[in-house]
């Protein structure tokens, strides 16, 4: 009844976790291989200009061009804090998902073990939810974070000033499905209650 979804997240699963150990792997031993270092570019997209100094693309007449920075660091490799700030911009999002991925794995084995309607299903649908609502929250915000801290160590003045509320965005979708999940596991959960209460009478 849960195919082919049970089985599409359990190679996604594997196929990640491969990838990943792959690339550690490759980063040890081959020179030239960066893996993991994250993203070091910080594009300020609340910020810009048009200002007719600076043109180097043609426009037509009545039209304009907006420029927004980008600020990375010179070399490429940056110093080990913009390393550190990189990776803390990209890793808690593969974490989010080979984590959600691994819950749902779990939930989908469970129940196609015990059944749709069990006390387990719920509360694995309520342990997935809440990693998706309050990890998406706190995902977002460490990437803003250290976007902020990083844009720092790039350039300074007023741009600089809390701009990790500027880089920060909601995650409405991870929040929402989130939601979603922990009401279907009181629904799930309501359900398991009332097989138990039928079994009993039988």
């Amino acid at each position: 009844m849960l195919q082919p979804l049970t089985g599409i997240v359990s190679v996604t699963l594997r196929i990640l976790l491969g990838t990943l150990v792959a690339g550690f792997l490759l980063s040890l031993f081959v020179d030239g291989v960066h893996w993991g270092r994250g993203d070091m570019c910080v594009t300020a997209d609340w910020t810009g200009t048009s200002g007719s100094d600076f043109q180097p693309y043609e426009t037509l007449p009545g039209a304009g061009v907006n420029y927004t920075p980008t600020f990375c660091p010179v070399e490429a490799t940056g110093t080990n804090w913009q390393q550190f700030l990189g990776v803390m911009r990209t890793a808690p999002v593969t974490v989010l998902l080979i984590g959600g991925l691994y819950l749902l794995d779990r939930l989908l084995r469970l129940a196609a073990r015990e059944g749709v309607h069990t006390s387990g299903t719920a509360a694995r649908l309520r342990v997935l939810g809440w990693w998706l609502l309050l990890g998406s929250l706190v995902v977002e915000t460490v990437r803003a974070v250290a976007g902020g801290a990083l844009l720092a160590t790039l350039t300074e003045g007023d741009l600089v000033s809390l701009a990790w509320t500027q880089l920060w965005s909601a995650p409405y979708l991870a929040v929402l499905t989130g939601l979603g999940l922990l009401t279907f596991a009181r629904i799930v959960g309501a359900s398991a209650l009332l097989r138990d209460e039928l079994d009993a009478v039988v």
